[in-house]
């Protein structure tokens, strides 16, 4: 299946993300902070030249927000398909878990305190090469 982004908004989501990721963009952000410091006593620190840099950085953050969490949404949804597949052809993985991020948080909180058991058991009953239980301190 080839892999296809169709939607204009998410091909410029990731384009941004990918530019805004890179030294370059950190370096450009940097030096607009040194020519706007730079900048403060030819206009006397005035109210507009601290407004330039507040408004700017605001509206800069405001929509790379809604960017960043595109990305990162899309970049989680394949993540888990990739999880759910791994835990699919494992035969004896337990195949109920494949949609945990779909349960409510009492539910999480009891398969992860199931789990967590899990571990605690098998700790005890698998003792390390000395013959003391892995989660025993030794004394």
């Amino acid at each position: 299946m080839p892999a296809s982004i169709n939607s204009p908004f998410t091909r410029f989501a990731k384009r941004i993300s990918i530019v805004t990721g890179r030294p370059l963009a950190f370096l450009l952000a940097v030096l607009i902070i040194v020519v706007w410091g730079v900048t403060g006593p030819l206009f006397s620190f005035s109210d507009t030249w601290q407004l330039v840099i507040n408004t700017g950085t605001t509206i800069i953050t405001f929509l790379m927000v809604f960017l960043i969490q595109n990305t990162q949404n899309r970049d989680t949804e394949a993540l888990q398909i990739k999880l759910d597949e791994l835990i699919r052809v494992q035969h004896e993985a337990n195949n109920a878990l494949l949609d945990l991020e779909e349960l409510d948080d009492e539910e999480l909180d009891r398969i992860r305190a199931a789990y967590l058991l899990l571990a605690r058991k098998e700790r005890e009953d698998r003792p390390t090469e000395d013959g003391r239980p892995i989660d025993r301190p030794s004394s």
